[in-house]
């Protein structure tokens, strides 16, 4: 269950990899209106802020997913080890959206959702 725990921690840190990429090293970020400055940014900075927004939007599912999972007593490691498949797939989910690579990001984002809903099955 540690490992669980780990793994929860990493997805609930993970939209703020995004944010720090897309405000690293950012011309005149203003860290006293920080979503305006984003909203004027384009680029590879724009698709990180937009990635940082899809992670945190999935992360309810993912993290409810996970709960009923053990709820229903799913085998952990099993649980575990689709716990970090989504985390792989949406750290390679923020690698194609910061390339600008769209189809490539829709079907790992269709990856992701899909470990999220095998995560969420394998409490049934």
């Amino acid at each position: 269950m540690k490992t669980i725990a780990w793994l929860m921690l990493a997805a609930a840190l993970l939209p703020f990899v995004s944010t720090i990429v897309a405000k690293a090293g950012g011309k005149q970020f203003d860290n006293n209106d920080p979503r305006a400055w984003l909203a004027r940014q384009e680029g590879w900075r724009a698709r990180a802020n937009a990635a940082q927004i899809n992670t945190f939007e999935a992360l309810p599912f993912f993290f409810a997913a996970v709960l009923f999972a053990l709820y229903n007593q799913a085998p952990p490691a099993h649980v575990a080890g689709l716990m970090a498949c989504w985390l792989g797939a949406r750290l390679g989910y923020l690698a194609m959206y910061l390339a600008g690579w769209g189809a490539l990001r829709s079907l790992v984002w269709a990856a992701s959702l899909g470990f999220a809903i095998a995560i969420l099955f394998s409490g049934v």
